[in-house]
């Protein structure tokens, strides 16, 4: 990595930590602040999480365009821009109109920075350096939301409505900081992976083109599932079936939650090393295993007949395996996309795979959270076999995948020189 890429991401990691901050720092707290503090009722207050949901699914097919044609740089300053008129806005509205609009905003801004920022992270880095860097944002993302969370909690007082707009004073004087920060960023271009498709020019921006990849058709569903069946329970689905059907109290749920983080600080870079010497989808199928683990522990928790100091460590183990799987897949998932993009799609790519995120987050918690509130039997049995089914999913995968796309670590170890010219080893068949 060249001094300007290596001075690049550092500025990007800040982003990622600062972004991750600033959604910490406030969204736990939405809820409280709409319903009681505000006072506009239990039903504004779901509205207001589920227009994140939906700002996020209408700006994101646009984001992909914008970040192809515009660069991501200029789509990320616009979407800070926005998430920090919109967080300052929510903190002075008092009307439930206000707070939707103001929601809105924030959400899209929101939405936008994920495929802007990983996008950067694909053009400032390289093959070699890609999954590092991704795990590196994941490690900072969860870090950042953690520390935001837990100086927000300090700082807000239901009592006061004044404590809650400065919260969001705050979180919007973070996203412009922010932009101080990327104004400074200079974007080198990064080569690709050797045999990695090319795309025509005119091309770009396609959906028709990204369809067509049926690679990536492929992974989008693999990731449907990976979302669906994990990140969409965790604060719904899984927190419901471990209060009814296991009797964990709130503080055991939140020692749970810890644990999901704990595990992904601490294993991250310990399994970095494992993880880019293997084939990427047998690691993700590895992970669709550890899951399934994970819901068995789960099963256990509230099913089995344990003491209630049994189900608890099972219930947190369940959260850990969890982090486990999250801190195998962040330097897997991401770069594979990034791999999987024609030259100048990244952003298209990255902004499609995002999509498909919120649309996991968004039917995830409706599915788990009344099935693990009521059908507790049938809640593990049924995402037991999700997590069976990325198993499966993954390794399909790998056979619509090229040996460097796959397993790119082994392939550039592999390259013969040639005359003075790097030929790449054959494409699996």
């Amino acid at each position: 990595m060249t001094r300007a890429m290596g001075a690049a991401m550092r500025r990007i990691h800040v982003g990622n930590a600062l972004s991750a901050f600033g959604l910490g720092f406030t969204v736990p707290y939405l809820y409280v602040y709409v319903a009681q503090v505000r006072g506009l009722g239990a039903v504004t207050a779901g509205l207001v999480l589920a227009v994140f949901a939906v700002a996020a699914l209408i700006v994101l097919p646009f984001a992909g365009r914008a970040i192809v044609r515009r660069g991501p740089l200029p789509v990320l300053l616009a979407a800070l821009v926005t998430a920090a008129i919109g967080a300052l806005s929510l903190g002075l509205a008092g009307s439930a109109a206000a707070v939707l609009l103001s929601s809105a905003a924030l959400g899209a801004g929101q939405a936008v920075m994920q495929p802007a920022l990983a996008t950067m992270i694909v053009d400032c880095s390289s093959a070699e350096t890609r999954s590092r860097a991704f795990a590196m944002q994941f490690f900072l993302q969860n870090l950042g939301l953690g520390v935001g969370g837990l100086i927000g909690g300090h700082l807000v007082d239901a009592t006061r409505v004044s404590s809650f707009t400065l919260l969001f004073a705050i979180e919007a004087a973070m996203f412009l900081l922010l932009v101080v920060v990327m104004v400074t960023v200079r974007m080198p271009h990064s080569p690709r992976i050797a045999d990695a498709p090319t795309a025509a020019v005119s091309a770009k921006g396609s959906w028709k083109q990204l369809l067509g990849n049926r690679a990536m058709v492929q992974l989008c569903v693999l990731g449907f599932v990976l979302f669906f069946a994990c990140y969409g329970q965790f604060e719904s689905g899984l927190s419901a079936y471990g209060v009814e059907a296991a009797g964990i109290s709130t503080s055991a749920l939140g020692t749970a939650l810890a644990a999901n983080t704990a595990m992904i600080v601490v294993a991250q870079f310990l399994v970095l090393r494992f993880v880019e010497r293997r084939r990427r989808s047998r690691v993700i199928a590895a992970v669709g295993l550890i899951w399934a683990v994970a819901w068995v522990a789960a099963g256990y928790a509230g099913l089995g007949h344990g003491s209630q100091e049994m189900a608890t460590a099972a219930f947190i183990s369940t959260y850990a395996l969890f982090g486990l799987g999250e801190a195998m897949l962040s330097p897997t998932v991401a770069p594979l996309v990034a791999d999987l993009a024609p030259g100048g799609m990244a952003g298209q790519y990255n902004s499609a795979f995002a999509l498909v995120k919120q649309l996991a987050l968004a039917v995830g918690p409706a599915v788990g959270g009344p099935m693990g509130a009521s059908l507790h039997a049938p809640y593990i049995v049924t995402f037991l076999l999700f997590s069976l089914g990325i198993t499966v999913l993954a390794l399909r995968l790998g056979r619509q995948l090229t040996e460097a796309q796959d397993q790119p670590w082994p392939a550039r170890s592999r390259v013969v020189t040639r005359g003075g010219a790097a030929e790449p080893v054959p494409t699996k068949a």
